[in-house]
């Protein structure tokens, strides 16, 4: 089945600490961080256009899942990064040099996880940018794209 539609199927009966998003994520519109589309779950927390905002604190688990889409192959390597913000600072970062092999077909496909525990405040706002947001693959698994964040404890 689709993976994104299993993990909303799990995150909905999930005993959380009563807050939990789980938001599709899609190419920035005005800015580099992505931009979140309405889909999914959104409770005891607000989802806005780029980022979501917290109204309890606590210890969450953030987690981001993105596929890339590499439409051609490359004599050079790519640097793919992904940075988890927290009021717009970098509060985690994965590297990933995508380089071609001999044997590259016409497209290559990649998937990402990134996943990061952190003390959040009331207010905290967490958001994800891409340095190379054109290769987000939003053509084949575009519902497997997604920013979300748990609430683990009310205590670190």
């Amino acid at each position: 089945g689709n993976t994104s539609e299993d993990h909303l199927s799990i995150l909905q009966n999930f005993p959380t600490k009563r807050a939990a998003a789980y938001m599709r994520v899609s190419n920035p519109v005005n800015s580099s961080k992505l931009s979140l589309v309405e889909k999914g779950i959104c409770e005891d927390i607000d989802c806005k256009s780029e980022e979501l905002v917290i109204r309890k604190q606590g210890v969450y688990l953030i987690y981001c899942h993105l596929n890339f889409h590499f439409p051609n192959c490359s004599n050079s390597p790519t640097d793919l990064k992904i940075e988890l913000l927290v009021n717009d600072k970098v509060d985690r970062q994965t590297l990933f040099t995508w380089c071609a092999s001999e044997t590259c077909q016409e497209k290559t496909f990649k998937t990402l996880l990134q996943l990061h525990l952190a003390y959040l405040n009331v207010k905290d706002r967490v958001s994800v940018t891409l340095n190379h947001p054109k290769f987000l693959n939003e053509i084949s698994l575009p519902n497997d794209n997604v920013l979300g964040v748990l609430r683990y404890s009310d205590e670190m």
